[in-house]
């Protein structure tokens, strides 16, 4: 069982692995996480978290939150956004400052 633990957020301008699941450090029960850093124009890419659900919490920035069948969603700093298990999605900056969020997926 894994025991609890704090993490810090480092201010790198790159992706910064915060929990690794079953799978990878820091290990957890299945839940896995991170901090994404997208630059102006950039964008996630277009992937699926399959069976897990997925909470995105917005630290700073502007953009787009895009998933199947929707219009684009408005995401940015001071916003949560959640994402049901096996749905396609993509997060875009839209905006003219990087678009830093953290995500946690978890198993259903």
């Amino acid at each position: 069982m894994p025991e609890p633990m704090v993490i810090e957020l480092n201010d790198k301008q790159e992706y910064q692995r915060i929990l690794g699941g079953l799978e990878k450090e820091p290990k957890t029960c299945g839940m896995r996480a991170g901090r994404s850093y997208i630059k102006p124009g950039g964008e996630c890419g277009l992937h699926n978290t399959g069976n897990a659900e997925e909470v995105l919490v917005f630290l700073s920035g502007s953009g787009q939150l895009i998933t199947e069948n929707r219009p684009p969603l408005a995401v940015g700093a001071g916003k949560v956004a959640y994402i049901p298990p096996n749905t396609d999605h993509n997060v875009k900056n839209t905006g003219i400052e990087p678009l830093i969020y953290v995500y946690c997926v978890a198993p259903v």
